[in-house]
Order: structure tokens, then sequence, then C-alpha cells
């Protein structure tokens, strides 16, 4: 069995009935959709990091800085638009 630990946490009103609605729903604990909650979290968090430091790292080799890569978005945006 898996050791546990018990955390208290504080949430609006608003989102705690959210929260609880939706375990509900699921027919699951509050404490069982937090903890998927979290897991994808930070599944999500890891992913992100690695998609960042690659194109971070393509575009130190390619000579870009922040500001380049800004300009390059606002450009993208632009055009995606018309």
């Amino acid at each position: 069995m898996m050791k546990t630990s018990t955390v208290n946490i504080s949430f609006s009103k608003e989102l705690l009935d959210q929260i609880d609605e939706t375990a509900r729903k699921e027919c699951r604990s509050r404490s069982e959709l937090l903890r998927e909650a979290a897991r994808i979290y930070i599944d999500r968090k890891k992913r992100w990091d690695v998609i960042f430091g690659l194109a971070g790292g393509a575009a130190k080799d390619a000579g870009m800085t922040e500001g380049d890569i800004d300009r390059e978005i606002a450009l993208y945006r632009r055009n995606k638009t018309k």
C-alpha cells in the first residue's frame, strides 16, 4: 500500500462547490478527483517543459533572442487572422 499524507488546502466556496459537483457526477470522492487533477497537471507541466526546452535549444542554435521569438509569434498570429 502506498503511504499517504493528509494536507489542508483552501478553496473558494465556488471552486469547492464545482469540485464536489464534479466528484458526485463521477461517483468518486473529492480526494480521488483532486489526486487525479494533480497528476494530470504535473504530467502536462513536464511535457510542456520538454517542449519549451527543445524549442529554446533550437532558437538558441539559430541565434534567436527572446525578442525575435516574440516578433515571430506576433507575425504568425497576425497572418493567421487574415
